[in-house]
């Protein structure tokens, strides 16, 4: 079976980014990163992957005009490099439904929250305010509406009475780390799917009732609904 082929999108600093080429280099992940795409030519995460020998793309998207517009060249432009799946890590920006058309179903994005909590900006913030006793992460394929696609996989954590947003986001990273990359290697791998109603996600052919959870002993779990 040929290796899976990725793109990874990318605004900001690239920490989850750079989980997935640890992850390669160190066997856990079978897949070829095979372009890093920013909307921010002066994103960390770009000169990240150049270090590791990663073709890039960078195209500033502040002040450029019809955003749809935009959309759609800068996915063509990823799309010219053959990925077999997009991976949205740390991408700020959403992007046009008909530009990532083509790609419901093979594209993964993961956002600090426990969907459908808390979709959007500033979650830690909104976490603390809302009184939640749990935080966490979650890995969606992406579709058109905002944060709002059929759910793969999600960690959780509890919120302490002393937290804030930053020591939320500090303790959160790292189980975001292994999240992302353990459901990127069930893409690479073929494993997961998204239904033709792109509401429901199918694993090893049967439907998920429920995201899958991360066990940081057991790794990925289904779990009752």
């Amino acid at each position: 079976m040929a290796r899976a082929r990725l793109a990874v999108l990318a605004s900001g600093r690239g920490s989850n980014l750079e989980a997935l080429i640890a992850a390669r280099r160190e066997g856990r992940l079978h897949a070829d990163i095979v372009l890093v795409a920013g909307n921010r030519p002066d994103a960390a995460a770009l000169a990240l992957a150049r270090a590791a020998g990663i073709a890039t793309l960078a195209r500033e998207s502040r002040g450029t005009g019809e955003r749809a517009a935009w959309d759609r060249a800068f996915m063509a432009e990823v799309a010219a490099a053959g990925p077999d799946w997009i991976v949205l890590a740390g991408f700020m920006r959403r992007l046009d439904g008909v530009a990532i058309a083509p790609w419901v179903g093979r594209m993964l994005n993961i956002h600090p929250s426990l969907l459908p909590k808390h979709p959007g900006l500033d979650t830690h913030r909104r976490v603390l305010e809302a009184g939640d006793a749990e935080h966490g992460a979650s890995v969606h394929f992406v579709t058109a509406e905002l944060d709002a696609g059929p759910v793969l996989a999600q960690v959780r954590m509890p919120v302490h009475v002393d937290d804030t947003p930053a020591s939320l986001a500090r303790r959160l990273l790292p189980l975001e780390h292994r999240l992302l990359v353990a459901c990127v290697a069930l893409a690479a791998a073929g494993r997961v799917a998204l239904r033709a109603d792109q509401r429901v996600v199918v694993l090893d052919g049967t439907a998920l009732d429920a995201p899958l959870r991360l066990d940081e002993r057991q790794g990925l779990q289904r779990t009752a609904p």
